[in-house]
């Protein structure tokens, strides 16, 4: 199965846990019901803020739509997994340990590629994101403050504002996040 049906099958899934209509599911992530309906049959691959719509409506984390089930001992080769981007595909994201049943974070490789200009909406409240840079440099706007990042700098900050990463450099910029939510996610 592919990502794309994975998704699409997570999706239906967790409509049916909450005996959601395509309407109420739509009303409560803001993306529209042909494209949930696109999404669940596994005929469209969303963009990442198309599923960070999807992940915050529903209450639950953008890695529940893509994790397996998580044996005791698990190697990720990062450059194994597919990368979900955004609609410009300068921003790529993936999921490197999905966030699993009672636990409270979730990591992620993110490579925002040069041109690459991504605003992720508010998360909920208490949301964290913690970026550790790995290689290159870019900019990240969080609450109309700048910060710029390169190799080997760190940064932490309430993500219940809508932030935004950029990347006006020649060359990648790697990073790894971790978000972490003040409760155990679903």
């Amino acid at each position: 199965m592919n990502l794309t049906e994975i998704i699409g099958k997570r999706l239906k899934a967790m409509r049916g846990q909450r005996s959601w209509s395509l309407d109420q599911a739509a009303h409560a992530t803001g993306v529209s019901k042909p494209m949930l309906s696109q999404i669940e049959r596994g005929e469209s691959n969303p963009t990442v803020s198309t599923l960070w719509k999807i992940a915050n409506g529903f209450g639950v984390s953008f890695s529940s739509f893509v994790e397996e089930d998580q044996p005791s001992i698990k190697k990720v080769i990062t450059n194994e997994i597919n990368p979900i981007a955004d609609a410009s595909g300068t921003f790529l994201v993936r999921p490197l340990f999905p966030v699993e049943p009672g636990k409270s974070f979730e990591i992620y490789s993110l490579e925002l590629l040069p041109g690459c200009n991504y605003c992720s909406e508010a998360h909920p409240d208490s949301v964290e994101e913690y970026l550790l840079v790995e290689e290159g440099s870019f900019a990240l706007t969080v609450h109309e403050n700048t910060y710029t990042l390169s190799t080997g700098e760190n940064l932490r900050f309430a993500a219940n504002f809508t932030h935004c990463y950029q990347n006006h450099g020649d060359s990648p910029a790697k990073l790894i996040m971790m978000i972490y939510y003040p409760y155990p996610r679903a």
